[in-house]
């Protein structure tokens, strides 16, 4: 015969499973860096160009030998480092101060 758990045991082990860890990255300031300030997944680069000004850095393209592996593209501003599959954005991050 199956015993059944008590409510209290199957509270407590279902509240556990609601925690999150949150990640503090030293040196990023995040009142600065909101994800609205940067370039959204998408915008081609002639339009990050054209709203954000021109790159710090540009690096790329790497890969793009195989359908697979698409090239990728880095551009990196003061702020934020933006990264581009073919010619839009996939991905934009905050870069550490």
């Amino acid at each position: 015969m199956v015993k059944a758990i008590p409510t209290a045991l199957a509270a407590l082990l279902f509240a556990s499973a609601s925690y999150a860890d949150t990640l503090l990255i030293d040196g990023v300031d995040m009142d600065r860096q909101t994800a609205d300030s940067r370039p959204k997944p998408g915008m081609t680069m002639a339009a990050v160009e054209s709203t954000y000004g021109t790159p710090a850095d540009r690096r790329g393209p790497v890969g793009g030998a195989v359908v697979q592996q698409p090239p990728i593209t880095r551009w990196d501003y003061p702020a934020f480092s933006v990264y581009f599959e073919h010619d839009r954005v996939i991905h934009a991050v905050a870069r550490r101060n």
